[in-house]
Parts: structure tokens; C-alpha cells; sequence
């Protein structure tokens, strides 16, 4: 028996090429813009280890323009053009040494190449950005494909001007869309798409791991068929069970075998170095640049070593326990619509991890934009996002310029602090009521279903 298939869907999910290119067009735009933001802290002089000269540490809090990749280019031997982890490791005061860097394998293959032909940290940051700005017009595209002018929360979005060139994180935004992309729009059957968007997802692991909590909720929609169960292979439905186990398991192996496969020639090549840069997250502290709730939270009521102690303990717990209740809430949505939301899932996930997390990046803002535009829920809920993260985007770096330069800092006499207070419980409210919300919404891949036309864009059988 072969699950019922449909054609390509009608008009629900077209979007002629003109369109494609406009909004493609209007990212490219807005990347440019965001480079333009971070270029204003380079030059004009350099000092003898390519740093900006003059004023550099306080131009980009005052002017913010602060970038991870410009301030990194001293620090992590990335000046030295040093290749990754080989010979590095991480020291008794927890500094990085020896070409470690704090990210995943991947990302750090990609911190090294911006620097290949860079001798300061403007060309490192022209470079870098120069190398990356591929996935976020890639990422747009997708995102036209999938949900139409809904992208352009993506492509014209305030966080793409803040954040696109501000660390490393445009290529794993792409392994996640792109994971979506290839379960719903490919032509193949189930649990071959959802292999390769495994794949995707473990290589976003190797970037930057949070996609990898994205591989619970794809196998539970692999398991239970996809589409209201329609693309159950044939092996199932004649054994008489509703569940494909075999399905679920191969889609995790290939996640699990994509990360072993990418880091491991890293480990034999260098175990220490590439060791370092999980000890370096694992030993990080919860401090003033983290800005999560838990440095806000519970710092003023029980001091500073017990909360990073007791943080170290509560913080993965309670990520966990989200992710278990946003897969629990997707598997009653299941057994009641017929199809496990599995975008949506992911979507709530990714909200318990930025707010549970103890390290809260002004750039994480890319990995949630996505899913905004993704998930079909109204839209003053993306605008509400945007306004308090460009509290938190300006506001913490005018507020680290006050501290450091002695002007008003505090919260009564301070604008940036209180944008800083804005921006911090303002993420946290709506990253509550957004993963409640997601849990609840439908996503932009429905309306390939819509008129029950079926699921596929072609007629492929789901098991030879």
C-alpha cells in the first residue's frame, strides 16, 4: 500500500520568481546595511597587531558597533592565522590558547578561513562577512519559498542589521531553515527527506549546537507518518502498527553519525584543543555579559557563587524539562489533529533554550527570527520581539560604555541601563509566551496541505 500522494499544491505555496528575487534582493540590501553598521568601528589606523586605532574599545560600546568577529581577531590567535583546535587547549585560568576558539568545529573552520587573507581586523571583518553572507541570502530564499512575504521578517527585520556580521551564526540559522525546506518541499519519500534534514541539523550541531534539539520532534513526525500519517511505509502498515520506530532511529543515527563523522578528525588531530572549546562553555561564567534571567535574577537575592553553583544545575535541568514538555504538548496535538507539529515543537524548544540557557547573546535573536517567520502566528508578536531585542541591542553596549567610562550608570539615571532592564525581561516574557504560543500554532508548510491535496510533490514510492 502507498501512502496517498498529491501534486505540487496550488496556490498556496507559490511564489513566482520575481518575487523570490525581489526579497532576495532586499536581504542582500539589509546585509549590506548590517555590514556597514559594523565596519563603522574599523580603522582608520591600525597598530602593529592590525587592531583599530584610535579609541577602539570605546567607539564600539559608545557607537555600537561592537562585532565578535572584529574584537576576536586578537585573543584566539586568529591574527596568527592559526588553524583550530590542532595545537590548542585551554589553560588553569580558562583562556583559550593555541588556536581554540569557544564554537563548534565548524565554526571554527569558518573563523579561521575569514582570516586567510586578512592582516587587521577590518579585512578580517570584510572577509568574514564576505564569507558569510551566502547563508543569510540563502536563508532568505528558503524562507520565500516556505512562507512567501512572510520572509521578510527575515530578509528587512531589524536583527538582520544588528547581528547578521556581529558573531558566527548565519550558517547554522541556514541548517535549520534548510532542514525545514528539505522535509517539506523535496520530492522524496519521508523518511529519506527527513535523513537528509537530519543531516542538516547535526551539521547545525557542528556550528553552533541547537539545531541538534530539532532532531527529538523530526523523528516523532517521522514516526507517526508525517501528514496525518500518510506517508507511513508500506513495511508498517502491513505489520499492522501505526508508528514507524525503524523510521525515527534512522533519522537520529544520522544526525548522531554527522557529528561524530565532523568532529572526530578534529579530536585525533588535536583532542586537548578541540576538547577546550566545551570545558571553555562548561566554565563560563553567568556574569554582566551573558545577560541572562539568572544573572538577573538571582544574583541581588543570593550573591554571585551560589548562583553560578546553583545555575550549573538548574539551568540544563529545566531546558530539558521545556524541551520534554514542548514534545509531550506536540504528541497531544497529534493524538488530536492526526499529525505531530514538529516545526512548532522545535520552535517552543528553541524558546526554552534562549530563555533557560545561562549565556543570553544579543545575536540569538537570528536563531529565533526563522521560526517568526515560520510559525503562522500574528505578526505584532515578531514586532513586539524586534522592539525589545533593539532595547537590548543598543542599550547594552551604551550601557557597558557608561560603565567603562565613567558616565551615569545607574538604572535611575541611565536610559541604557533601563533599555538594558527592558531588553532583558522583556526577551523573557515573550519567550514564555511564545513557546506557548508555537506549541499552539499551525506553521507555513500546512498550506501545502490545504484542500487535503496530499502531501508530496511527487508520485515516489515510500518503500522499494
Amino acid at each position: 500500500m502507498t501512502p496517498e500522494r498529491g501534486g505540487a499544491g496550488g496556490s498556496a505555496h507559490r511564489f513566482g520568481r520575481v518575487a523570490l528575487a525581489v526579497l532576495v534582493l532586499l536581504c542582500g540590501l539589509t546585509l549590506l546595511l548590517g555590514f556597514a553598521n559594523k565596519d563603522r568601528c574599523t580603522g582608520p589606523a591600525f597598530d602593529q597587531w592590525g587592531r583599530t586605532q584610535p579609541d577602539y574599545d570605546e567607539r564600539n560600546k559608545e557607537e555600537v558597533c561592537y562585532s565578535d568577529i572584529q574584537h576576536l581577531w586578537i585573543g584566539r590567535d586568529i591574527d596568527r592565522h592559526v588553524f583550530p583546535y590542532v595545537d590548542g587547549g585551554i589553560n588553569d585560568q580558562g583562556i583559550l590558547v593555541g588556536g581554540s576558539v569557544e564554537y563548534p568545529v565548524l565554526s571554527g573552520l569558518l573563523i579561521w578561513a575569514g582570516a586567510i587573507f586578512a592582516h587587521n581586523d577590518a579585512e578580517y571583518l570584510l572577509y568574514s562577512s564576505l564569507l558569510m553572507a551566502p547563508f543569510g541570502l540563502l536563508t532568505g530564499y528558503l524562507l520565500g519559498k516556505l512562507a512567501r512575504w512572510r520572509a521578510l521578517l527575515w530578509a528587512i527585520g531589524p536583527p538582520l542589521v544588528l547581528y547578521a556580521f556581529h558573531n558566527w551564526d548565519l550558517p547554522v540559522v541556514l541548517c535549520s531553515v534548510a532542514a525545514v525546506y528539505v522535509v517539506h518541499r523535496w520530492n522524496r519519500p519521508l523518511v529519506e527527506r527527513a535523513t537528509v534534514a537530519s543531516v542538516l541539523l547535526g551539521l547545525g550541531f557542528a556550528f553552533k549546537v541547537y539545531p541538534a534539539v530539532f532532531v527529538l520532534p523530526l523523528m516523532l513526525f517521522v514516526a507517526t507518518g508525517g501528514w496525518r500519517g500518510r506517508e507511513l511505509p508500506d513495511r508498517v502498515l502491513r505489520a499492522g502498527k501505526k508508528v514507524d520506530v525503524a523510521g525515527a532511529v534512522k533519522v537520529a543515527l544520522a544526525s548522531i553519525v554527522t557529528v561524530v563523522l565532523v568532529n572526530v578528525p578534529f579530536a585525533i588531530a588535536g583532542y586537548d584543543g578541540w576538547l577546550a572549546s566545551f570545558e571553555f562553555q562548561g566554565q563560563r561564567r553567568v556574569d554582566i555579559t551573558t545577560n541572562s534571567i539568572w544573572y538577573w535574577g538571582l544574583r541581588p537575592f543570593i550573591g554571585d557563587d551560589a548562583m553560578q553553583s546553583l545555575v550549573g544545575v538548574i539551568s540544563p535541568i529545566l531546558m530539558l524539562v521545556s524541551f520534554a514538555v514542548a514534545a509531550g504538548y506536540g504528541w497531544l496535538r497529534f493524538r488530536r489533529e492526526g499529525s505531530y507539529p514538529w516545526v512548532a515543537v522545535s520552535a517552543a524548544m528553541l524558546c526554552g533554550f534562549m530563555l533557560l540557557h545561562k549565556v543570553h547573546s544579543p545575536q540569538y535573536t537570528l536563531w529565533l527570527v526563522p521560526f517568526l517567520v515560520l510559525m503562522r502566528i500574528p505578526l505584532t508578536w515578531a514586532f513586539a520581539y524586534f522592539a525589545v531585542d533593539l532595547a537590548m541591542g543598543i542599550g547594552i553596549f551604551r550601557w557597558f560604555w557608561a560603565i567603562e567610562f565613567g558616565q551615569p550608570a545607574g538604572i535611575y539615571d541611565s536610559f541604557s541601563a533601563q533599555a538594558v532592564m527592558i531588553g532583558v525581561w522583556g526577551r523573557a516574557a515573550l519567550l514564555v509566551a511564545l513557546f506557548v504560543v508555537f506549541l499552539k500554532a499551525r506553521d507555513v508548510t500546512e498550506d501545502d496541505h490545504s484542500g487535503d491535496r496530499g502531501f508530496l510533490r511527487g508520485a515516489v514510492a515510500a518503500e522499494h
